[in-house]
């Protein structure tokens, strides 16, 4: 019988996990350590009490099911049946008022001229430039979000719809960001008219059967983490908490990966931390990879979770919630009424619960301490509002360097990354949030590349 290879895992995100447990139950014999810096699984995965209820996330509160990796994690985890989806509640964007957002969208670019013509969100000038993407001539590509839509739609579409869709998903100033990190809106720019293609793209969508965009288990996302957890234990993996990486050592295509609680030998390894954070241990690595890793830049975000007395809550607020352009924002860029979204976050006194999130690229709030941040929401949902409200529960949630920036001409750079790392380190490979998408089903996809990739590499050097 063949000997059991030894792959480490670094990082317990769900990059990381679902790597642990493709390559455990592959046909190969692998040995899988899985080692995290803290002292819980999940990365940014995380899900808790509150408020009576007996699971609210403090991070991400669902996953894409149109695109299909994170759906069939959670049927392989047997989380199939026990996955909800949200209510029909409507989305905002507060522009001195709140705006519904229009339909006819492809995440904020506009499909039909009546997504920005009939919007109470776009001014009459803006509408006019706007309607002006049929006449302009092609557009040059610098891999910039907002240079592009700007050049296509005027400030107004880029401002109020596009930024504020994307950037809440990213924390991200669209003006800096990848335009090929966000491939629904890259693939809006193969001809002249963006209005034209998204018409078209949004036409094709249509005519699919109409089913949920989003789902998460009824016991929150951390089900997904944990099943993944309890499923690597009992297929033999290993999974190390409070083991931060000081480095990597390579001999003869073998590695050492050191850590604060010891050192591990292997044939191969994942790296599923997120790139800032790996820069130091990869430099005895390979120099080059170092540099690059650092210069990779991450936001921090706070979510701010409340509950909300039933008689404080205006019964005209039946929204999911609302995003602020960046012209308006002073501290919060989104609030969602989680209640109003979700059917089984509703607690028995009937409050409202709310998240709110603060902070995101170039606009750092973790140096606020917790009641600074927590009036700061306040003071800025009165604004929006036009209420005060008085939580009766409060929970603060600190995401920091949680959201990698991906710079214009991102993928050039992870390009050189990992030609780099092929020559001096062909065991050692990437995954997660900040290498090729940062939504769950992309870091679940991620993972099990990254766990094929390994498998290839050792079955090359029997």
């Amino acid at each position: 019988m063949n000997q059991a290879r030894r792959v480490i895992v670094i990082g317990a995100g769900i990059s990381g996990l679902t790597s642990a447990f493709s390559l455990l139950t592959s046909e190969e014999s692998v040995h899988v350590t899985v080692l995290e810096s803290s002292d819980r699984i999940g990365g940014l995965i995380k899900t808790t009490p509150f408020a009576g209820l007996g699971a609210v996330d403090e991070g991400a509160d669902a996953y894409l099911l149109r695109v299909p990796f994170a759906a069939q994690l959670a049927a392989e985890l047997g989380l199939g049946a026990s996955i909800t989806s949200p209510t029909g509640a409507h989305a905002s964007v507060w522009h001195n008022g709140m705006h519904s957002i229009p339909g006819d969208l492809m995440l904020g670019v506009p499909a039909k001229v009546r997504a920005f013509a009939m919007s109470s969100l776009i001014s009459p000038l803006g509408k006019m430039r706007a309607a002006l993407d049929l006449f302009l001539p092609t557009t040059q590509d610098n891999d910039s979000i907002g240079h592009y839509v700007r050049r296509r739609f005027g400030n107004e579409i880029h401002e109020r719809l596009v930024d504020p869709l994307v950037g809440s998903i990213y924390a991200a100033d669209t003006d800096n960001f990848s335009m090929a990190a966000v491939p629904q809106i890259a693939s809006l720019t193969a001809s002249r008219s963006m209005l034209l293609t998204a018409g078209k793209a949004r036409a094709a969508v249509t005519k699919a059967p109409a089913s949920p965009i989003f789902g998460v288990p009824m016991r929150g996302m951390s089900a997904m983490t944990e099943g993944l957890a309890q499923r690597i234990a009992s297929l033999g993996g290993d999974i190390r908490c409070n083991h931060t990486v000081s480095t990597i050592e390579s001999n003869n295509n073998q590695y050492t990966v050191v850590t604060n609680n010891g050192s591990f030998e292997c044939d191969a390894v994942v790296i599923a931390s997120p790139a800032k954070h790996s820069a130091a241990f990869m430099k005895s690595l390979d120099s080059r990879a170092s540099t690059l890793l650092g210069e990779w830049d991450h936001a921090s975000v706070a979510l701010i979770t409340m509950a909300i007395p039933a008689d404080q809550w205006p019964s005209k607020l039946t929204g999911s919630g609302y995003l602020v352009p960046k012209p308006d924002q002073r501290w919060v860029t989104a609030a969602s009424f989680g209640s109003n979204k979700w059917a089984h976050w509703r607690p028995a006194d009937g409050s409202m619960i709310v998240r709110v999130s603060l902070g995101r690229d170039g606009l750092d709030v973790m140096d606020f301490a917790d009641d600074k941040l927590i009036n700061l929401a306040l003071a800025d949902m009165k604004r929006h509002l036009g209420i005060d409200l008085a939580p009766q529960h409060v929970r603060l949630s600190r995401w920091n360097d949680s959201f990698p920036q991906y710079r214009p001409h991102h993928f050039a750079r992870l390009a050189e990354l990992e030609h780099s790392l092929s020559a001096t380190a062909p065991g050692v490979v990437f995954a997660g949030a900040s290498y090729r998408g940062i939504g769950i089903p992309a870091c679940i996809q991620q993972g099990r590349t990254a766990s094929a990739s390994v498998l290839e590499r050792l079955a090359s050097n029997r």
